[in-house]
């Protein structure tokens, strides 16, 4: 993947590390996007590995690493025992294994690459880290078992029904389906691997709600569980995705993943632009 295709012109590295070395080390695609590159000086194109959803600038003197890829990791990992829980895979249909992953690494350390890009000045990635890191958080302590009795709690309440439980979880899931889509909105510009994980965890986020909005019978609905289920792992394979073009470099990658951005965000109408 050339240096021009991830939105860094020529011009810019010529002004900002003169030596030739370096200017034919960045333009043969040894390095990736960011990697190795003081940004100072220009502006870049949306970029899901920094958790930028627009033109930004990396801060001169940043002091720590990218913190997305961490967040986002942690992101990848608890989504995915979701999604497979909720697609009965190997038999597993109970929550209790999600509850230590979404409490430390979902959760905690998610919460905590939130803090970090509040630190680097990412509005967008400190507000969606720290979120999710959150969710997580609260998602566990709804069903750590035994603990809370949030469960329990309103099952007493409605006589011994679960149906109490299936709609306040249910009203809970579609506040974060609201927030999802928002920060969805936010990301129309941006590249399309970054979008689309907003957009499958969004659809989710919605199935799963639905699925105990409309249960049938005295159980949530089976195939919009699944359904969310599905859509859980593709949001996380998207993240781990998004996280690895976050790392990936020549020093520690023999490719760099492609990105891909929208026909009308910044880098291809300025692409376009050139081209006339």
């Amino acid at each position: 993947m050339s240096h021009e295709e991830n939105g860094i012109s020529v011009k810019d590295t010529n002004r900002i590390s003169p030596s030739s070395s370096s200017n034919d080390d960045i333009e043969t695609g040894r390095f990736g996007p960011l990697a190795h590159v003081n940004t100072a000086e220009s502006r870049y194109a949306a970029f899901g590995g920094e958790a930028q959803p627009g033109l930004w600038r990396v801060p001169k003197d940043r002091k720590i690493a990218n913190p997305a890829p961490l967040g986002l990791c942690g992101f990848a990992l608890t989504t995915f025992i979701l999604g497979c829980i909720q697609m009965d895979v190997r038999g597993v249909t109970q929550p209790n294994i999600l509850v230590g992953p979404a409490l430390a690494y979902g959760g905690f350390v998610q919460l905590c690459a939130g803090m970090w890009e509040m630190a680097i000045g990412n509005t967008f990635g400190a507000t969606v880290l720290s979120s999710y890191g959150g969710f997580w958080i609260s998602l566990a302590i709804t069903f750590i078992p035994g603990g809370f009795n949030i469960m329990g709690a309103l099952e007493e309440a409605d006589g011994g029904s679960p149906f109490m439980f299936y709609n306040s979880f249910a009203l809970y899931l579609m506040g974060w389906f609201i927030f999802t889509t928002i920060i969805m909105f936010l990301t129309l510009k941006s590249t399309v691997a970054f979008f689309s994980l907003f957009f499958f965890v969004d659809l989710a986020i919605l199935m799963i709600a639905l699925g105990y909005f409309y249960p049938t019978g005295a159980l949530p609905n089976a195939n919009l569980l699944k359904a969310g289920g599905l859509f859980a792992l593709l949001g996380a394979f998207l993240a781990w995705y998004n996280a690895f073009a976050g790392i990936a470099d020549s020093s520690n990658s023999f490719f760099l993943p492609p990105v891909v951005h929208f026909p009308w965000s910044e880098k291809r109408r300025s692409a376009r632009m050139r081209e006339e």
